[in-house]
């Protein structure tokens, strides 16, 4: 294990956090409000401890796999307890497991909320609330990687904290790659505040919801969400969700007009698909209860992007509704958006890897001689992959049950446990009954709360960079 070279990038992730932090602290300053206290201490101590890290020397400069796991896991609790910190000595959220989770919740862009008054906190902290989906959305690590040169084979870095079945290099270098994915994510984001300036939302709001969305996160700066906007300002970010829920690779060929590529981009088309099936089954479901066909496809279009993307938003109280329409949120919860892209899930590609190989076994049991390979977007899956997706599945039940019979113990009823861990391992934020989208998770015993820290960390981690850590061999030096 190279703990140099851990304790180094903790020590420039501390660093890059105490420098991002300086933007809320000017909000807090522009409004002028006593927080900037607060995040100024955070921010001062972030980066002096960061750059203490930092003068550790490594022997060696190379990322294996289990540094590359280890790195990513320790990162993002690391990032989650320091970014708790603001909400806590400002005493805006007195406990600090809540502020903790805050705080989680926001980094993995979840969006779960222990808050039962948004409008109640000071403008500086809700930014930096909103802040941690933005950072959190593309990766922290991504974004080190993107702006900090290095000689290290940081893939494993990338491949660790990238959500979805496989990552690659979109060009030679990891760097490259790293500030093109930055490029594209920030140019959609800021696409998306000027759009919601100009059809008439304030300077705030528009920067909180654009961070929101872009990193499907669904932290909102009203008690209603989003339910008070216009419903022009609602249409352009239900158009953004599904947009940050589509594969970056996608607008990569895009930026460098690979336009035949794009045609081979399976996921993205079973990911649309998907959403379209939904939306029809939501809006017929729901028509009967809104009156008019217009306001059931502009409710059921933006829960189900608001769902499906994990981004967590809402309009209305989707709690209310029959239970077809709830059914079908709670199917597209767990599917998820796609590989590559800020949203969470299972990921769409994943979903259809499993789909292929029970058809692939059903045919081999009509013909047990013939040999078929598992293609996706024209190529033939790899064993690894697909055991690889397998293997994910097993440990996502694992943990899925293991949370929920931990959180039984608090007596909500079965629909409000499922739903919160759902919603927190898959990073989406409301669910069902009491954590519905009016409701919060303020009621649940801190056990509880810090196994869904582990769900929502865990979850947009894919799960494995968090069980390493409780591997003993993790830990050798061999």
């Amino acid at each position: 294990m190279n703990y140099g070279k851990i304790i180094h990038i903790l020590g420039v992730l501390l660093q890059v956090e105490g420098l991002l932090m300086s933007l809320p602290l000017l909000v807090a300053i522009l409004y002028r409000e006593s927080c900037w206290l607060h995040l100024g201490i955070v921010m001062v101590g972030a980066l002096g401890i960061g750059t203490l890290l930092r003068l550790k020397k490594n022997k060696r400069d190379r990322i294996h796999a289990k540094e590359g796991f280890v790195i990513t896991a320790l990162s993002w609790i690391l990032l989650s307890i320091v970014g708790a910190m603001p909400f806590w000595i400002s005493r805006e959220i007195p406990n600090f497991i809540d502020a903790f989770f805050e705080s989680a919740s926001g980094f993995t862009t979840t969006g779960a909320s222990i808050l039962t008054n948004v409008e109640g906190m000071s403008h500086g902290l809700l930014f930096w609330r909103s802040l941690t989906h933005w950072i959190g959305g593309m990766g922290v690590l991504v974004f080190i990687l993107a702006v900090l040169p290095s000689d290290a084979d940081d893939m494993y870095l990338m491949k660790a904290e990238s959500p979805g079945p496989s990552v690659e290099k979109m060009l030679p270098k990891v760097r490259q790659t790293a500030m093109i994915l930055y490029g594209i994510y920030l140019g959609l984001t800021v696409l998306n505040i000027l759009l919601l300036l100009i059809f008439g939302m304030p300077a705030f709001d528009s920067f909180c919801l654009a961070f929101g969305a872009a990193g499907t996160g669904g932290f909102g700066v009203k008690n209603d969400s989003i339910a008070s906007y216009s419903t022009s300002c609602q249409i352009i970010i239900t158009i953004f969700m599904f947009l940050f829920g589509v594969n970056f690779k996608l607008y990569f060929l895009i930026v460098f007009r690979k336009f035949k590529d794009i045609l081979k981009c399976e996921e993205i088309m079973w990911y649309a698909i998907i959403y379209g099936a939904a939306v029809t089954l939501v809006v017929i479901g729901i028509i009967h209860d809104v009156g008019d066909f217009g306001t059931a496809l502009k409710e059921g279009a933006f829960q189900v992007s608001s769902i499906m993307t994990t981004t967590g938003y809402a309009t209305t109280d989707f709690n209310l509704w029959g239970s077809m329409p709830k059914a079908v949120l709670v199917m597209v919860m767990f599917i998820g958006a796609c590989a590559g892209s800020t949203g969470g899930g299972v990921k769409v590609s994943r979903c259809i890897l499993w789909f292929k190989q029970v058809k692939s076994e059903l045919s081999h049991f009509l013909h047990p001689r013939s040999v078929k390979k598992i293609r996706l977007e024209g190529k033939a899956v790899e064993q690894e992959t697909l055991r690889t997706s397998n293997v994910f599945l097993m440990a996502y039940v694992l943990v899925f049950v293991f949370s929920l019979l931990i959180i039984s113990f608090d007596g909500f009823d079965l629909e409000t446990s499922f739903t919160a861990v759902a919603a927190t391992q898959n990073n989406i934020g409301p669910g069902l009954g009491v954590v519905g989208p009016t409701g919060s998770y303020a009621a649940f015993s801190g056990i509880s709360k810090l196994v869904m820290i582990f769900d929502m960390i865990a979850g947009r981690l894919e799960l494995f960079p968090m069980l390493i850590l409780f591997a003993p061999s993790t830990w050798s030096r061999k």
